[in-house]
């Protein structure tokens, strides 16, 4: 009766040995990744632009998804966190509203940000509306 019993717990944990993962912990796939829409809207009739993003693994329509994802992963996709770069623009007043929307590693992200013109935009945020 032991002898059966000890067979039947072994052949059980042999069954759940196979049946789960080796590894734990979070698996990888789409749940994983990251799908944005970062999008650019001139004022008074300048134009806009959309392109998306995905991350991990990059790609999407955007010139340079392996930048722009290193940008966003640094500062957990928010672009308020990005460091300015160190460059002048002219004082010219056309505003443009760069806009991103979707899912960050999992979590919904939604940011916009009205700048002067273009190049503050470009400054503020580096390669990331650079479409």
């Amino acid at each position: 009766m032991l002898f059966r019993i000890c067979t039947s717990l072994a052949a059980a944990a042999a069954v759940l040995a196979v049946a789960s993962p080796a590894v734990a912990g979070p698996t990888p796939g789409p749940a994983a990744g990251s799908r944005l829409t970062l999008t650019r809207v001139a004022d008074a009739g300048g134009g806009a632009a959309a392109v998306k993003l995905t991350c991990d693994p990059d790609g999407g329509g955007h010139p340079d998804p392996v930048r722009a994802c290193a940008q966003l992963t640094r500062v957990g996709a928010n672009p308020a966190r990005l460091k300015a770069a160190d460059r002048y623009c002219f004082l010219l007043y056309k505003p443009v509203t760069a806009r991103l929307s979707g899912v960050w590693r999992g979590r919904t992200v939604k940011w916009a940000h009205t700048y002067g013109n273009s190049c503050e935009m470009n400054r503020a945020t580096g390669v990331l509306f650079d479409f």
